[in-house]
């Protein structure tokens, strides 16, 4: 099973946000009822690796149709606000 990779992030004001690319190895989405980046880190430093692009290495939200066991089967995401929070606007509900 591969990660789906996290194609684009718009949360700028996140530490593994680099120019609208997450740079955390994997990041959690969800926690019903939302589907809010759990990784999601408001600070002004920069964290993360650098040369690597950001992968969903769990998801909590069961009720998402690309969710398989907790496990996130879309070929990739995007993290964007709603709700002023970063959520994964890939989400859709089952």
């Amino acid at each position: 099973m591969k990660m789906p990779v996290v194609n684009s992030c718009e949360a700028e004001a996140c530490a593994y946000n680099t120019d609208s690319t997450c740079r955390a190895l994997a990041i959690t989405v969800g926690n019903q009822p939302s589907a809010y980046c759990d990784t999601f880190l408001p600070i002004q430093a920069k964290g993360g690796d650098p040369s690597t692009v950001g992968h969903v290495g769990a998801c909590k939200m069961a009720n998402c149709q690309h969710n398989v066991q907790f496990e996130c089967q879309a070929p990739a995401i995007n993290i964007g606000f709603d709700a002023n929070q970063a959520d994964c606007l890939t989400y859709a509900p089952a």
